[in-house]
């Protein structure tokens, strides 16, 4: 499986390249690693849909011919899908008929790339896209009240002091901001920020819950994490 590994990048933002071509993958990730995006990589769309069960990714670049199933039909089965249909698609194809783009953007896609295209011009599409989907996390930095999450430095700070978190509670919190107002059940927490593939029980989500509250408890934050009774739990500044 041609996967490179994600690392902690200027942008958090993590990029799966769904393309069977080796050259245009190799290209396309060269231009987003330059740019501070971590990259994965799958050559179809079965082998996409194990990454993003392991991993879900913030973007995908999803080619429209590939070899077990088309780029679209993959497209639209993450639309369908209740756990995915907020995962942003730029569709990238030699098909540059406007009956295609329709197709494609009707299908689901967040925007379509025709082949050929510059690095520069798919770098912009890239961050217009995530801009839209995580107006909070444009530039890698998220507040709310006092909070503030550094994406780029894996930092969280109230006012001028460091708050203690480790690596889940990190990743938690990051989630949450990226996403307020949105009520979470256990289980799509546990998709969307320990990975499909992580076998571990729900409750696990309550003691990192607790651990994270109790982290925020000094700043006056805690009250950030609210309890939705019977759904869940969701990150908002407004009182429950």
């Amino acid at each position: 499986m041609p996967q490179a590994a994600g690392e902690v990048t200027m942008t958090g933002k993590q990029i799966l390249i769904v393309e069977d071509e080796k050259p245009i993958r190799d290209m396309i990730a060269f231009g987003l690693r330059r740019a501070g995006f971590s990259v994965r990589e799958a050559e179809d769309c079965g082998e996409a849909r194990s990454c993003i069960a392991d991993s879900r990714p913030d973007l995908l670049l999803v080619d429209w011919m590939l070899p077990d199933q088309s780029g679209l039909e993959l497209t639209r089965f993450l639309k369908r899908n209740k756990e995915t249909q907020d995962l942003p698609v730029i569709m990238l194809t030699a098909r540059a008929d406007e009956h295609d783009k329709v197709a494609g953007l009707e299908g689901g896609a967040d925007d379509y790339v025709t082949k050929p295209f510059s690095p520069r011009e798919l770098l912009a599409r890239v961050q217009a896209v995530l801009r839209r989907a995580s107006p909070n996390a444009a530039d890698g930095t998220m507040e709310a009240g006092a909070l503030k999450l550094d994406a780029v430095s894996h930092r969280v700070t109230s006012g001028e002091q460091t708050v203690p978190l480790g690596p889940t509670e990190y990743r938690l919190l990051q989630f949450f901001m990226e996403h307020p107002e949105r009520v979470y059940g256990r289980g799509q927490l546990l998709d969307r920020v320990w990975g499909g593939n992580v076998y571990v029980e729900e409750r696990t989500v309550d003691v990192h819950i607790r651990r994270l509250r109790k982290a925020l408890e000094p700043f006056g934050c805690d009250s950030l994490i609210q309890t939705v009774r019977g759904s869940g739990y969701r990150f908002s500044t407004r009182p429950e």
